[in-house]
């Protein structure tokens, strides 16, 4: 199949620095309505800092207008590509440049695994969101990703599991797979486990999820990850500038 603009830049990128890092923003708070604005500014950072895209969404978005109004400001302050990442079809949105548009494959609701991209992808079609076929892997357990999806979370320590999951994955043409601790988790995917996954799986391998500094970031890229996802650490931790800088450089020197 032919590669789009997005997928094609993803993997010109892969080549060039290895290990890429996606920073992940949520649609804004209800308690804080300058969120959106704010979030602008951190994406415009995070460009600058090293970011290859910028990611956007979550297992929590439900407000359709306020991530259209986020998706606009941070595309009008960045250059690279701002990437849906939707943990529902509310998380589908016009202006964005591409959707992961993913199946939660460890799911034990159907909504979540084909009916939800169903309903999803006339949107997808009709605003000209470029689609990036994506296996949604769920790790442990006790996140919202893992609530909210009602998924049989991997255990930690079964990393034959996730292979099983990233074969299939490949054998269905999925040419990126997520593998996803969950926002906020209190252990991030262990590398071992990535590097099972990567023995195996030949395509775009991203990971996610409890990853709040330099050394996990660079064992999760030495494990094989094409892509680490940042969330939480940029949300919470107010000296995140200079540990997603570390991060960069981290992967980069992995």
């Amino acid at each position: 199949m032919e590669q789009k603009p997005v997928e094609a830049y993803i993997r010109g990128e892969i080549k060039k620095h290895r290990t890429l890092c996606f920073p992940l923003i949520d649609s804004g708070s209800e308690s804080d309505p300058d969120s959106n604005s704010k979030a602008s500014l951190v994406a415009k950072k995070l460009e600058s800092l090293g970011a290859s895209a910028i990611l956007v969404g979550g297992s929590s978005v439900t407000d359709q207008i306020e991530l259209a109004q986020l998706v606009s400001n941070i595309k009008s302050q960045v250059r690279i590509p701002v990437i849906l990442f939707p943990g529902n079809i509310t998380g589908v949105s016009p202006k964005a440049d591409a959707i992961l548009f993913s199946s939660l494959l460890n799911s034990e609701n159907p909504y979540f695994i084909t009916e939800a991209q169903a309903l999803g992808a006339l949107a997808v079609k009709k605003y000209r969101i470029e689609p990036l076929p994506t296996a949604y892997v769920i790790v442990g357990e006790g996140t919202a990703a893992w609530f909210v999806g009602r998924a049989r979370g991997i255990p930690l320590n079964k990393p034959g599991i996730a292979v099983m999951y990233s074969l299939a994955a490949q054998y269905m043409g999925m040419r990126f797979l997520y593998l996803e601790a969950g926002s906020g988790a209190s252990r991030s995917v262990p590398p071992e486990m990535v590097q099972a996954v990567r023995k195996h799986y030949e395509g775009i391998l991203i990971v996610g999820g409890g990853i709040r500094n330099a050394d996990s970031a660079q064992e999760i890229a030495k494990a094989g990850a094409d892509i680490i996802v940042i969330g939480t650490m940029i949300e919470n931790d107010g000296q995140w500038e200079d540990k997603f800088s570390s991060i960069i450089q981290s992967i980069r020197s992995a």
